[in-house]
């Protein structure tokens, strides 16, 4: 299992904090808006935007901040930014790969806060193309485990839509898939009466780095401060992190 897997699943519980709440309910609206400006304001015709109001209520996001995150981005509704996706590459303590993906209105505000994010904590920048080699663009759809619900019966359900392996995430199954087949899996999981958490493209890593606990808390500092920033969105890291490691930290 790939050190980007755990940290998910270790994010995924942080995600119930109410001191994160707030930052994290922005970034899902944004996802909304932007998702709904690139593919249109109907989420029946647009599988990105479907998903991003998926995430956005799993999060428990009011539904009228949804909604009106879709009317802005789809032009319904006055009061929409112009956002640019942009992606910075870095290293963290370790020679630990980063990629960092933003979404922002000000790129030179981005910029600087992930710059004061990376010094501050250990990490370096590095030149466009000097990391993002040692990642992969995949398919993820996360899957909670409910009651009865095997890794048998996730992979039954989406073998035949694309889906390249299931992965036992402890509380939850992450499928993985091409990105081109993202939209098939999920829906094959529909298909199936399956309820998934989260489907979205994302960057899985090719090549891990071990780290010890010492290690592991350094880049989960600097990570933590990456997405204190509004305009950062996602972090993907090639750290690999044993279970055991993995709950003394959690403890």
């Amino acid at each position: 299992m790939s050190g980007h897997s755990k940290w998910a699943t270790t994010k995924h519980k942080k995600a119930a904090l109410d001191a994160k709440r707030g930052k994290l309910f922005a970034k899902l609206i944004k996802n909304v808006e932007v998702a709904a400006r690139t593919g249109g304001p109907d989420p029946d015709g647009n599988p990105t935007l479907f998903d991003a109001i998926q995430k956005a209520r799993k999060n428990s996001v009011p539904i009228d901040n949804i909604e009106r995150a879709r009317k802005r981005g789809g032009g319904l509704e006055a009061g929409g930014a112009e956002y640019q996706t942009i992606t910075y590459e870095g290293y963290g303590p370790g020679g630990v790969a980063l990629l960092i993906e933003c979404l922002t209105d000000n790129r030179n505000r981005a910029a600087s806060e992930v710059r004061v994010a990376m010094t501050r904590n250990g990490g370096s920048m590095a030149d466009p193309g000097s990391v993002a080699y040692m990642f992969n663009r995949k398919g993820v759809v996360i899957v909670p485990k409910t009651d009865g619900l095997t890794e048998d019966d996730v992979l039954t359900a989406v073998l035949d839509a694309g889906a390249e392996e299931v992965n036992d995430l402890g509380e939850s199954f992450e499928v993985v898939s091409e990105a081109s087949d993202l939209i098939p899996v999920r829906k094959a999981l529909q298909d199936a009466g399956i309820d998934y958490e989260s489907a979205e493209a994302s960057f899985l890593p090719s090549i891990s780095v071990p780290l010890d606990e010492e290690g592991a808390k350094k880049v989960f500092r600097l990570i933590d401060a990456l997405e204190d920033s509004d305009d950062v969105q996602n972090v993907y890291a090639n750290f690999d992190v044993s279970d055991e490691i993995m709950e003394k930290i959690n403890a």
